[in-house]
């Protein structure tokens, strides 16, 4: 009987083809299925909307695309929230004895009008106590 010991002859290996296969599918997926949109760049069209009759007693401003506001026709002197909500709160207060209703604000934004512009509006509105607020838009054709 023979006892001695074996030497093996091969030694041992990490076979790295199928890593590397499965690392090169995983790099495939993730380049096709990423996205390299620029998503403030897109293009919206709003939806137009069809309006139901309008209060005649609402308040109306109207902003415009380069920043000025104007309160039932009139033009505001100043563009800060502090004088819109002054302006609508002056003709949102109900002479003693009239209807208690709340009052309505109708917002008229250019379309070119900075977001920033209609949302100082509105925090105008919630500073003058109103609750009520509707945007104007274009009817429908």
């Amino acid at each position: 009987m023979n006892f001695r010991k074996s030497q093996p002859d091969d030694q041992i290996e990490i076979n790295l083809i199928p890593l590397i296969d499965v690392l090169l599918v995983i790099l495939i997926f993730l380049a096709a299925t990423t996205s390299f949109h620029r998503y403030q760049q897109l293009r919206l069209t709003l939806p137009r909307a069809t309006a139901e009759a309008q209060d005649p007693d609402a308040l109306h401003i109207a902003v415009s695309h380069d920043g000025l506001y104007a309160v039932q026709g009139q033009l505001l002197p100043g563009t800060t929230t502090q004088d819109i909500a002054a302006a609508l709160a002056q003709l949102a207060a109900t002479p003693a004895g009239a209807d208690t209703a709340r009052p309505v604000l109708v917002i008229d934004a250019d379309a070119q009008a900075s977001h920033a512009a209609v949302v100082r509006v509105m925090e105008a509105a919630r500073l003058a106590g109103i609750e009520r607020v509707h945007f104007a838009t274009e009817g429908a054709p």
